[in-house]
């Protein structure tokens, strides 16, 4: 199995005139920076419309995301996330933005390839988990189907966010910078995972979820590698997302835009101790079938 295709190769030539470790830490810097910037400026906004005195309770359970407002506003904030490792090879690296994404019809061909795989294989092991488990309703139908073009819209945003930092940016400027696959695949990924981490809302099942996102975080540097651009990990990261959060969200997580959630919660120890190995062994499978369709 080859680690460094030639399309990697060509994928991480623009970042090596400023492949420093520095540059890259100043650019993350940077990233976080302005996604708390604009993150701000949208909540400045919310909290001005609402008006202070529902503010303060409303800001405390944004994070829940537990209805279709708060969640829509949770997405619309990955915006600044995708600002930022922009403006880090704009301003410090003086590269194109699209040198993040690799070619441009590479990038649309791996995405539509790998959401729909990872739609197929998700949908096919939704209907085996419905057999076993009764969902329970979420949203109403109608008002459901009106949101879901804008929740399109904002998951696509924020898959695409999340693969810009990790893929794009980080696994970019570390393959320039290194030849091992622990320093270009396994930190990001690692860093991926530690990013899902939320003892708040999972409890006990918290490393568990950090382990799943990391191992996820592996198959898309994976993808990443072998395909020269983002597409394919985009692609798999919004059709996972899209079920995970529009389809049927897990209880505890971010429900507020699920026709139907689990009759469980994300901290049931008990239950994601069974969930989770199901989860990572479709996302393996789909993960398999994607390479093998796009190295062909």
């Amino acid at each position: 199995m080859t680690l460094r295709t030639p399309a990697f190769e060509a994928f991480v030539a623009p970042a090596r005139p400023t492949r420093q470790i520095w540059m890259l830490l100043l650019g993350l810097l940077l990233a976080v920076v302005i996604y708390a910037f604009v993150t701000l400026v949208i909540f400045a906004v919310v909290w001005v419309v609402r008006g202070l005195p529902q503010n303060v309770i409303w800001f405390e359970e944004l994070i829940r995301a537990d209805t279709p407002d708060k969640l829509l506003i949770l997405l619309v904030s990955f915006v600044g996330m995708a600002l930022g490792p922009m403006a880090a090879v704009l301003m410090l690296h003086e590269r194109p933005v699209g040198t993040l994404f690799g070619r441009a019809p590479v990038v649309l061909r791996d995405f539509t390839v790998a959401a729909a795989v990872a739609g197929t294989v998700l949908g096919a092991s939704l209907i085996f988990w419905s057999w076993g488990n009764d969902a329970v309703p979420g949203l109403p139908c109608d008002r459901w189907i009106v949101l879901l073009p804008l929740a399109a819209v904002l998951v696509l945003i924020q898959t695409g966010a999340e693969e810009l930092v990790f893929r794009g940016y980080m696994q970019q400027q570390l393959g320039a910078r290194f030849r091992s696959p622990i320093a270009w695949a396994l930190v990001p990924a690692m860093l991926f995972g530690v990013a899902h981490f939320d003892v708040a809302s999972a409890g006990p099942v918290a490393p568990l979820v950090v382990i799943s996102a990391g191992l996820f975080g592996l198959m898309a540097a994976d993808l990443t590698a072998q395909t020269g651009s983002i597409g394919a990990a985009w692609g798999f990261h919004f059709a996972n997302n899209m079920l995970a959060l529009t389809l049927i969200a897990t209880e505890g997580t971010l429900t507020g835009l699920a026709l139907y959630k689990t009759p469980y919660a994300v901290s049931d120890l008990e239950v994601m101790r069974t969930a989770l190995p199901f989860d990572l062994l479709m996302m393996g499978l789909i993960w398999f079938a994607i390479r093998r369709i796009l190295s062909r």
